[in-house]
């Protein structure tokens, strides 16, 4: 469906992406997820027609895009501000596009209710300007402009980060809803790894440029490629020194060289231990409620890891309690450690 091979985008001397190549299939919620200035926008607007690449290509459905203008790439647009007409009723709004592309007053008509309806906008509101909705309801607007020309793909650009966090939630799960719905090819482009965890068939991570790794919301989460890719999605706990060296007397294969992350839910306290699972003794320093689960903070051999445990009512432990920590060194991710630059070699 969408092919980028090999693109290069520069601004100056400045390399902004570096070879990027994505293959996203039709009908795919596919997400650029990464930290503030990783090259995850500037794809985007490469697909989009905003920016050309200094090398590479654009392919969609086997066409070359690369060099085609933005009015002809078929391709909506939902941008972190929505980009509306605060003047114009949202009526006129989501007609703008059709208007554009002179389709018949009749058409536009029937094409805009047909789609507000969807997006749960009332009649009423379409009457309204647009200045006079709330965040939530202007996202609706700004997703309908985006489908109303029946676009082949939809490009979204942080669309919920300017919402609280309550309606950014609502909203996620509609957006997830309506994209099944239509059956449409989405590129979602969000820093909130929650975010593309919850949306996403495939995400890929983006750091300074580049494309760390590619795979479904599981295997960037469970099985990350790269230390950066482990780090950045989740919250996590990597083991040092003490704890390592205590694996390796009860038996375990681990490796002290290399640097050892474990997710806090592969970590499970004062529970009868599975096939494989090691005991280390451990002590609680604090706790943070939840609700539907408790995160501890362990002291165990000289660091302080957390373990996050469901929530059952009955088994809630105290700071200063001693517990036991149990884990199967098979939920450890290793990574080489980095070389030494010059300064600390």
């Amino acid at each position: 469906m969408i092919q980028l091979k090999d693109i290069v985008v520069k601004f100056g001397d400045f390399t902004a992406l570096h070879d990027i190549n994505v293959h996203v299939k039709e009908g795919e919620f596919f997400t650029f997820l990464g930290p503030s200035g990783c090259g995850k926008t500037t794809t985007l607007r490469t697909i989009t027609g905003f920016i050309e690449p200094v090398s590479g290509t654009v392919v969609v459905k086997d066409r070359d895009i690369t060099h085609v203008p933005i009015e002809n790439r078929n391709i909506g647009i939902v941008f972190q501000s929505y980009a509306l007409f605060p003047t114009m009723t949202v009526y006129d709004n989501i007609a703008f596009g059709l208007k554009i592309k002179h389709f018949k007053r009749k058409e536009i008509d029937r094409k805009v209710r047909e789609i507000a309806k969807k997006v749960d906008l009332s009649d009423d509101q379409l009457k309204k300007a647009v200045s006079q909705l709330s965040g939530g309801q202007q996202q609706r607007v700004a997703i309908a402009r985006a489908l109303v020309t029946e676009p082949a793909i939809i490009c979204m650009d942080e669309p919920l980060s300017n919402l609280d966090a309550k309606l950014r939630v609502q909203l996620r799960n509609e957006l997830k809803k309506m994209q099944k719905d239509f059956g449409i090819t989405t590129i979602y482009v969000t820093h909130d790894q929650e975010e593309a965890l919850t949306l996403s068939d495939r995400i890929a991570v983006f750091n300074k440029g580049y494309i760390e790794q590619i795979g479904t919301p599981n295997e960037v989460y469970n099985y990350s490629a790269t230390e950066f890719v482990c780090n950045f999605i989740g919250d996590i706990n990597r083991l040092e020194e003490g704890v390592l060296k205590a694996l390796q007397a009860a038996g375990a294969d681990v490796d002290p060289d290399k640097h050892n992350y474990i997710r806090l839910e592969r970590l499970h306290v004062n529970q009868t231990p599975a096939p494989g699972e090691v005991i280390l003794k451990g002590v609680v320093e604090s706790r943070e409620y939840y609700g539907l689960y408790i995160k501890y903070y362990i002291t165990l051999e000289g660091q302080t890891i957390k373990v996050i445990e469901k929530n059952d009512g009955v088994n809630i432990y105290e700071p200063g309690q001693a517990v036991d920590v149990l884990l199967n060194p098979r939920d450890i991710m290793v990574y080489d450690a980095p070389e030494p630059t010059e300064e600390e070699a």
